[in-house]
């Protein structure tokens, strides 16, 4: 029995499949956006800033017994 093909993930979208969405990427090992992402000091520091805040409040969000009950 063969499995499908892993569907490629986006880098700057954590969680989310690869989209396609510059013209010309065949996924995310071409994609001129997650290129000069990870290319540009400026740019890498600022990715890398938000994925602190959106791992920080994940983990508060994991950690709340209130929000665990209206799930």
């Amino acid at each position: 029995m063969s499995r499908p093909a892993p569907t490629p993930r986006c880098p700057l979208r954590p969680g989310e499949a690869c989209t396609l969405c510059e013209p010309g990427a065949s996924g995310p090992e071409d994609c001129p956006a997650v290129y000069l992402v990870h290319t540009d000091p400026d740019l890498r520091a600022r990715w890398q800033a938000m994925r602190r805040t959106e791992r920080e409040a994940a983990a508060r969000h994991a950690n709340d017994p209130i929000s665990e009950r209206f799930q």
